[in-house]
């Protein structure tokens, strides 16, 4: 019996080193698609024997887009560590760092949305891959393009001022931060000039989701029937049920909106979560143990978060989320209106980080609260993609035992897979004969979810390895097994 195998590698324009792996029987018929991480990073193991108040600097080594999601994300487990949590740390470095973070979540939506998305969306998921990029976007609508690129510039800055660096910063230490912000720090965000200013910002997201919302209603119906899948969804969510990326409980609701997890207290994290391996990939698999492996798989990132939560704490966010779900309904599943979704978060960051630059505690410098030592930290925040989870263990000497680390990209694994076999299924029960000319719709899938590969690559108990040993002739002499 002959099987083929059709393999797509690398994935592009993600940020990562993915394939995705489609197997078709002898009547060419296809039987499984499957994506597969195939980079290892390990830094669940390398961290451990470092001092605690390490982490926050080191964790973020782990990609070059993300850094700030695991800068504070570990700077907050760390925080429990001495003592400190959300409630003790002082308020001047609590919206220092929020400010932060609403510049990581506005620059890495940008990033991906104008850079790596929109070539797909509009200029066609078919269209000539020569022109299908950030240039081709560029040709079609420069002042897009130049907007685009400017945002994402604005976030940037809004993180070197607040982090020390625009890459891999290193203002957030154990129980707060070591930097406030000068007053021409926060004019110079108010007055633009080399960058937009944070009224230019709001108005450009603003034109931004209107001019995606006119394609929308153009494709409404190529963009809702792309990639269906009902889902569980999770997110942090603020007190009141509001949209919350820094700070929050743990909320998980059903496909239909029932709620799963009823507003947890994520320190309780272990009593719900298991993760499961699989020998193709690298990347773990997560679920709700009270679920199971079968149905306790969930979706993150910025269609969970409007999903989950009540209501957007920012007017202009709000009014677009009404609009939102007055064309897609309270518990949309589209995986193409993560999008959407994305857009309408970089407004409300915007508008977070209008009122912070009019906070005066941001100038403040009472900055360190101090507590009492303990051995164990517990991080959570909303990174753009979804909820990341930073977990230490620390011996008295100051060492960090353990590390475990449930990223983002994680928790999407199993759905990426799904929406993978989807549409690999669409492409072969539609267009069989010239099925290589579709492929690039299997990778829109999967940048739907904006993943990040390289920040998601860990495996529990023995790295597998396989060796094939082979002649001159590159004939199969010998293959070694772990």
């Amino acid at each position: 019996m002959t099987k083929k195998k059709i393999i797509i590698d690398p994935v592009s324009r993600v940020e990562g080193h993915g394939r995705v792996t489609i197997h078709l029987n002898d009547k060419d018929e296809l039987d499984d698609a499957k994506l597969h991480i195939v980079e290892f990073r390990g830094f669940e193991k390398f961290v451990q024997g470092r001092p605690y108040w390490e982490a926050p600097v080191l964790v973020q080594r782990l990609c070059g887009i993300c850094p700030v999601s695991h800068h504070l994300c570990a700077a907050k487990a760390i925080d429990q560590v001495v003592g400190v949590n959300d409630e003790t740390i002082t308020p001047s470095a609590a919206k220092l760092r929020r400010l932060m973070h609403y510049g990581q979540v506005l620059q890495s939506h940008a990033l991906h949305y104008f850079y790596l998305a929109a070539p797909d969306l509009l200029l066609g998921m078919n269209s000539e891959v020569e022109t299908r990029n950030i240039i081709g976007l560029a040709q079609m609508n420069q002042d897009l393009a130049k907007k685009g690129i400017l945002l994402r510039k604005f976030g940037q800055e809004i993180i070197r001022a607040t982090a020390g660096k625009k890459i891999h910063g290193i203002s957030a230490v154990p129980g707060g931060v070591h930097k406030s912000l000068s007053t021409d720090e926060i004019d110079s965000f108010k007055r633009g000039g080399d960058i937009p200013s944070i009224n230019e910002v709001i108005s450009w997201c603003t034109e931004v989701l209107d001019h995606y919302k006119t394609y929308h209603r153009k494709n409404q119906s190529e963009i809702l029937s792309f990639d269906q899948l009902e889902s569980n969804y999770l997110s942090l969510i603020g007190k009141n049920g509001e949209l919350e990326l820094y700070h929050g409980n743990l909320r998980c609701i059903s496909a239909t909106g029932k709620k799963v997890l009823d507003d947890m207290n994520y320190l309780k994290y272990l009593d719900v979560y298991q993760e499961d391996v699989k020998e193709w990939s690298y990347m773990k698999f997560p679920f709700l143990k009270h679920l199971g492996r079968e149905n306790g798989w969930v979706r993150v990132g910025p269609l969970a978060r409007l999903n989950t939560c009540e209501y957007i704490d920012s007017p202009l966010a709000q009014k677009e989320l009404e609009d939102f779900r007055s064309h897609n309904g309270r518990f949309p599943h589209g995986t193409l209106l993560y999008h959407w979704a994305r857009l309408i978060e970089i407004l409300h960051c915007a508008e977070k980080i209008q009122l912070l630059l009019d906070d005066p505690d941001v100038t403040k410098d009472d900055l360190m609260a101090k507590g009492n030592r303990e051995s164990e930290g517990i991080g959570f925040l909303e990174a753009p993609r979804g909820t990341l989870i930073h977990h230490y263990k620390v011996a008295p000497d100051d060492q960090i035992t353990k590390c475990n680390l449930i990223v983002s990209t994680t928790h999407n694994n199993i759905a990426m897979n799904k929406s993978v076999t989807q549409r690999a299924h669409h492409i072969w029960s539609k267009h069989k004969e010239r099925g290589e000319e579709f492929l690039n719709e299997i990778e829109v899938a999967i940048r739907a979810y904006d993943p990040c590969l390289s920040c998601a690559t860990h495996a529990i108990g023995q790295m597998p390895l396989k060796i094939e040993i082979r002649n001159n002739e590159n004939d199969l002499i010998r293959t070694i097994e772990r």
